[in-house]
């Protein structure tokens, strides 16, 4: 999964607003254009009219996990809605100096604009520099860049707002039970995203004094680790109530180690939206009850954002003549009762 420096503040409780429903392109710069709603009299914003040409660089991640590899899909899928819009998408790359270099090759074809998952954030700060020197402005996606020189506009998760989220989740169904008990299955420890995906946890967890976190164990989010290390905390952990577990790849291993185990005597919530997840919770036949989003549909919004951005655009829905500077997404959490509307979002 994605690191991330989260923005905080979201709290628990409505479903997630569709950010990709504000942030579609729209038409001319031109307040007297035909084409494109109006929030003010001179601030045309965003309809899925088609307008003026855009041409979109997009450099992603290396699709070597369900989350990321769903990120260059939506980012496709989405521009093709967009008869005006052109992708010039590279071939994804977790190593730092291949993508610099991908994005310097974007920068010389003079693309209207960048949207950039980082392989490396901070590593790679100087490549958003240079890109918004060049005069073409950069959607900065969930790894954020150190500076905010390097984007026009940075679009992401809550990594802070999942743990938060699980954490009341958890505590909703608790919070009547004496002395409960429950256990963490974080991420790799080395990456902030999981230390923010803790602290949000333990925060949402001391609103349940009834409730104990008794024991963690990171992994490394693959199916292998998740199994691993879930089958050493049901050997550690004779008698819990429920689990939660930051990803749901991972997750995949983890539910392996359960059902080995024979375990079914707790409840247990996944993190960040994998189809998977939502088929388990849908059939309600194992301890899997919910999961808190890490949207990839991220990636098909940050291409709405380029495409108002390469417009002249604002957003549909707000009085403000230009895109925010930044866009933290909710971390809804996906039950039994809403697990249908969110299907189409699972990511494989």
């Amino acid at each position: 999964m994605p690191e991330i420096t989260s923005r905080r503040g979201l709290l628990f409780g409505a479903a997630a607003v569709s950010t990709g429903a504000l942030l579609t392109g729209c038409t001319s710069n031109d307040p007297k254009d035909e084409g494109g709603d109006k929030t003010q009299d001179s601030a045309p914003v965003a309809d899925d009219k088609p307008g003026k040409p855009v041409t979109i660089g997009f450099a992603g991640p290396q699709a070597d996990h369900g989350w990321l590899n769903a990120i260059n899909v939506n980012a496709r899928e989405r521009a093709k809605k967009y008869s005006e819009v052109t992708l010039e998408i590279t071939e994804g790359s977790n190593d730092t100096a291949a993508q610099i270099g991908q994005i310097d090759t974007l920068i010389n074809k003079k693309v209207d604009v960048l949207v950039i998952l980082p392989a490396d954030g901070k590593a790679m700060t100087q490549a958003g520099l240079k890109a918004m020197r060049a005069g073409i402005p950069v959607v900065n996606l969930d790894r954020i860049f150190a500076s905010p020189q390097a984007y026009r506009c940075w679009i992401g998760g809550d990594n802070y707002g999942m743990g938060l989220n699980a954490g009341h989740f958890i505590g909703e169904q608790l919070k009547d039970k004496k002395n409960a008990r429950v256990v963490e299955l974080a991420g790799l420890d080395n990456l902030e995203l999981t230390q923010q995906r803790t602290e949000g946890f333990d925060a949402a967890l001391k609103n349940y004094p009834n409730i104990k976190k008794v024991a963690r164990q990171a992994a490394d989010f693959t199916v292998e680790s998740g199994q691993a290390k879930m089958s050493q905390l049901l050997q550690a952990q004779k008698n819990f109530d429920a689990l939660w577990n930051h990803d749901d790849d991972q997750g995949v291993g983890a539910l392996r180690a359960i059902k080995q185990a024979g375990r079914d005597d707790f409840l247990m919530v996944g993190g960040a939206g994998a189809r998977s997840a939502f088929d388990a919770i849908k059939a309600d036949s194992g301890v899997l009850k919910a999961t808190v989003l890490y949207p990839p549909t991220m990636a098909a919004s940050a291409i709405d954002l380029a495409r108002a951005l390469g417009q002249g655009k604002g957003i549909s829905g707000m009085a403000e003549f230009e895109i925010p500077s930044s866009l933290t997404l909710y971390s809804a959490v996906v039950t039994k009762e809403n697990v249908d509307a969110y299907m189409p979002t699972g990511f494989k």
